[in-house]
């Protein structure tokens, strides 16, 4: 049997904190890179809503944070509307191109789409995502957003040090091809951190952006540029392709856990995974478990394993293949695979399999402003850098989202024309009594509902504020098979536990049967959190230590 909690590490405070969580009164902004985050805070301070920051902090990171994110990737957004009381989601993400054929690419001897290169392009939707979000919320003028962005790629700037290690580790697939190597391999190398770094190309597509609003990017110049590589590169893209581009407003999808009301957006994305996991570790007492205990740690890695397997068989665009939502995130489905774990083995085979993504890397960001809108935003190129194709004179890389298509012919996720692919990126965000409570978001491909709901157990069980809940020590099961339903093997994957976790507790999870490694293997995520004291009218805002960022308020 497993031994008692008494006998591991179980503090009711955590005993370690990064640093302290920032508190302000009018508005706060969250964000991966502090430059961006001041950016947006200016913005606040100018009047402009809790959008507005988002979509000025979201152009400043595509310039400091260019593998990350950027006008060549998908954008999602979950929004609390203080004027109507409402929650809006957005996905603004884009779809394979009308002339790529599943067929053709099986002929070539493909058995998965390329990480890298043309054939991983679906059409971006960030800059759609942005105008459609400006108009609906937007308060201050449409080119201001840019401004500091544009500024920003044209003097330069001072790389940061995870952001440089990224850059770094991307530099031989940009050195393959030229306009990518000539944007952001300047004198045949990638910046080191404390070097400026200048982006006039980006610069200049962000002034098209600014001057004529997404149709520069969709009907201008740019998709122009876009549409004349890919056909001189064997890419797929044609001018209708982003002629026909449109973002979708959503209706956000929640479960109640403990009285937390937790909404994420509904697929093509992953967030009902998260919202499964919560459902099946309600009935779990973990606050008399702790963070680092055994039983908890087992608990949650079985949970992620059954919502992960749902994962590969039901996720895919609505509009080819509806996912039964409803059906997936009932507390009755819930209580009926929380049957399936066993507290003293863990799963091995999981149907329809057990997948494991590529790791991502991504923007999250928050903001909440005086009227207290708030604005969760989630962005992304998927792997670093993308496809690593800047494709001409446009200064930024294209995402290879389109990686995460199936080319098998009975999966969900399988390759068809102007088709949104299975995504990863997903923002969050927590109500209470019907208003907002908690605006959050995880980064990092399959790490995200995982990342989602420790956070939210790490507040709501075990006491934490939201910037040691994001601090403490994390856990990332990982699976061997890939989102496209490629088997994989069935031994249950790995746990990987960060540091912090101590030799009884691996020893205690590998007698149950879990494969476990400890410290920094592959990524923990990087997390983003606003919390909304109403009583005090006070924000609590937390930026992930894993990261170069920082909330900031005023």
């Amino acid at each position: 049997m497993a031994a008692d909690a008494a006998e591991y590490d179980r503090p009711t405070e955590p005993r370690w904190q990064s640093r302290s969580v920032v508190m302000s009164r009018h508005g706060m902004v969250a964000s991966s890179h502090p430059q961006a985050a001041q950016t947006g805070l200016d913005v606040l301070r100018n009047g402009g809503s809790a959008v507005d920051a988002a979509i000025a902090v979201n152009a400043m990171l595509g310039v400091v944070e260019p593998m990350s994110c950027g006008i060549g990737g998908d954008l999602f957004a979950i929004v609390w509307d203080a004027k109507t009381q409402q929650l809006y989601g957005l996905n603004a993400s884009g779809r394979s191109p009308l002339q790529i054929r599943r067929e053709e690419l099986l002929q070539r001897g493909l058995k998965q789409i390329p990480d890298h290169g043309p054939l991983s392009w679906s059409t971006p939707g960030c800059v759609d995502g942005w105008w459609v979000l400006h108009q609906k919320f937007g308060q201050v003028k449409w080119d201001s957003l840019l401004a500091p962005a544009i500024q920003t790629a044209e003097e330069g700037y001072p790389v940061s040090e995870i952001i440089a290690q990224s850059w770094q580790a991307s530099a031989k697939r940009l050195s393959e091809w030229p306009d990518s190597a000539r944007v952001f391999l300047p004198d045949g190398k990638a910046p080191a951190a404390g070097e400026i770094a200048r982006l006039p190309e980006l610069a200049a597509s962000y002034r098209l952006i600014a001057a004529h609003g997404r149709d520069a990017f969709y009907q201008g110049k740019i998709a122009e540029e876009i549409v004349r590589f890919s056909e001189a590169n064997g890419g797929y893209f044609t001018l209708e392709d982003f002629a026909r581009h449109h973002s979708d407003w959503i209706v956000p999808v929640s479960t109640n856990y403990r009285g937390y009301t937790v909404w994420e957006l509904p697929p093509n994305g992953q967030g009902i995974a998260a919202l499964q996991m919560l459902n099946v570790l309600e009935g779990y007492d973990l606050k008399s478990l702790g963070p680092k205990h055994p039983d908890y740690i087992h608990y949650f890695t079985e949970a992620k394993k059954l919502a992960f397997a749902d994962r590969a068989k039901f996720y895919a665009d609505p509009d080819f293949a509806p996912a039964p939502v409803a059906e997936l995130i009932s507390k009755a489905y819930g209580d009926r695979q929380r049957q399936r774990i066993h507290r003293d083995r863990a799963l091995t085979n999981v149907e329809p399999g057990d997948p494991k993504l590529a790791h991502g890397d991504t923007v999250y960001l928050t903001v909440v402003d005086k009227d207290r809108n708030c604005c969760s935003l989630i962005q992304s190129l998927y792997h670093g850098f993308g496809s690593h194709v800047v494709p001409g004179n446009v200064g930024f890389p294209l995402q290879n989202r389109g990686q995460l298509f199936a080319l098998t012919d009975d999966h969900p996720n399988r390759l068809e024309p102007g088709k949104r692919p299975f995504h990863t990126i997903i923002p969050a965000m927590v109500t209470k009594e019907d208003r907002p409570w908690f605006c959050f978001g995880v980064m990092g491909g399959d790490m995200q509902p995982q990342g989602h709901v420790q956070v939210l157990i790490n507040m709501i069980d075990f006491g934490m504020n939201v910037q040691a809940a994001g601090d403490a020590a994390r856990i990332r099961h990982a699976g061997s098979a890939t989102p496209t339903g490629l088997p994989g093997d069935a031994d249950g994957g790995i746990i990987y536990l960060e540091s912090g976790h101590s030799p009884e507790v691996v020893s205690e999870l590998q007698r149950r049967g879990h494969r476990v490694e400890i410290g920094s293997f592959g990524s923990y995520g990087g997390y983003q959190g606003i919390l909304i004291d109403w009583e005090h009218g006070v924000l609590h805002g937390a930026s992930d230590v894993r990261k170069d960022g920082a909330a900031v308020g005023y």
